[in-house]
């Protein structure tokens, strides 16, 4: 039997430190969870510059941002109070060194401009002339913002673009877990992609269209639909549809995406060491292969046109000889070897509980007999799991290479 197996279609368990939470149900049952992402931080980019500048830099295609409304994708279609009748869909990127390695992530939110929204009597858009200068929020990993916002400056030269870091103003947020990941489009959840006060109108929805900036939505999370939604609110309260009982310490959504094999952040994602494709952002949406060039570009098409990805992140679940789950054994950066060989099949990336991330050559996955663990620690057995999302073909383009060598 083949080592690498698909992905069950719900967690059976929880790791017991975070299950004091929702010990009778699993998320699955609990229904939709809420997590706000204290590991994230908020950048604003604004300036008649924006567009162009982030089209030039970032591995994705931001250039909807800056269409007129009518023309751009519809994701929000409810007409409301608070929010325009349309709304552009976020956008997920990267930014890579000059070699293509990886550096950054970041979702790209475009709040609507003030024309598209209902002036202050609530009847009607507002009219007049207005600044057509683009404003674009980036959720991205707070553990190396400093030292992100000094990289977009470097590359401002004389763009007209501001890079401000607006962190301690807005949150970002998760909701997860329960039916949320089986909806394929915000139609099937309509109070989720709806607006960012509730569908009705309330008081909080009357001051957004009275020109306060509170209209804030969830989006579909533009990596997978099983992840959910996400989106940026404003840090002085709490995001629409989460409830008291359902908001959750950040480390169920990183469960969530562990057992998605969903890796995120530049810890996560090592740093100028990573290669985008072997953690499979172009998968998860980050990377546009007809957009243009970009900071890094020439080595991701080649790689994507031509070549072979012989290793691939995994979702990893870590177990003893007997097939019980093993809880925090594991560190990142531990060893896969194959144990009748002891050849090493690649390495842990994350791990939390009984489940993990790893990068494994997918030669050694797919053989037919054999077993992995880790390095050192013969008593752990690693099971590599296949996500339901992967496409088919990376497992084929792999098997048909090593038939051919």
């Amino acid at each position: 039997m083949r080592r690498i197996k698909p992905s069950p279609r719900s967690p059976k368990t929880i790791p017991s430190i975070f299950r004091a939470l929702h010990n009778q149900n699993d998320r699955s049952n609990a229904g939709p969870l809420a997590s706000q992402l204290k590991s994230r931080s908020v950048v604003r980019f604004s300036g008649p510059d924006t567009i162009k500048y982030l089209q030039g830099l970032l591995t994705n295609d931001v250039r909807k941002f800056g269409e007129p409304a009518g023309k751009r994708e519809k994701t929000s279609t409810l007409t409301t109070p608070n929010l325009p009748y349309e709304s552009a869909s976020p956008v997920y990127a990267a930014l890579l060194t000059p070699q293509g390695k990886f550096l950054y992530d970041l979702f790209l939110y475009a709040p609507p401009p003030p024309e598209e929204k209902l002036d202050r009597t609530g009847s009607g858009p507002s009219s007049g002339s207005h600044d057509r200068s683009v404003e674009v929020f980036a959720d991205v990993d707070g553990s190396v913002l400093d030292e992100l916002l000094h990289t977009f400056k470097k590359y401002r030269l004389r763009s007209k673009v501001e890079i401000e870091n607006v962190a301690e103003d807005f949150s970002c947020w998760q909701r997860f877990g329960g039916k949320l990941s089986e909806n394929s489009s915000s139609a099937e959840e309509p109070e989720a992609a709806a607006v960012g006060w509730g569908t009705g109108v309330d008081r909080a929805g009357m001051s957004a269209s009275h020109g306060n900036d509170v209209g804030w939505q969830w989006f579909k999370d533009p990596r997978l639909d099983c992840l959910g939604f996400r989106g940026i609110f404003k840090s002085s309260g709490i995001p629409p549809l989460v409830e008291a009982d359902k908001e959750t310490d950040e480390m169920n959504y990183l469960l969530c995406r562990l057992e998605q094999g969903v890796a995120e952040g530049s810890t996560e994602i090592p740093k100028g060491e990573a290669m985008p494709l072997e953690y499979n952002l172009a998968g998860l949406n980050a990377i546009s292969f007809d957009k243009g060039c970009y900071v890094g570009q020439e080595l991701i098409a080649r790689t994507h046109h031509r070549g072979v990805i012989r290793k691939r992140l995994l979702s990893l679940k870590f177990l003893d000889n007997r097939g019980n789950e093993l809880e925090q054994k594991v560190a990142p950066g531990s060893e896969v070897i194959d144990a009748e060989s002891g050849k090493k099949a690649g390495k842990v990336t994350t791990a939390l509980g009984c489940r993990g991330l790893g990068v494994l050559r997918l030669e050694e996955v797919l053989k037919e007999s054999g077993a992995l663990t880790i390095q050192g620690q013969e008593d752990v057995r690693v099971e590599a799991i296949r996500p339901n999302w992967w496409p088919a073909e990376w497992l084929q383009e792999n098997q048909q290479h090593s038939v051919a060598a």
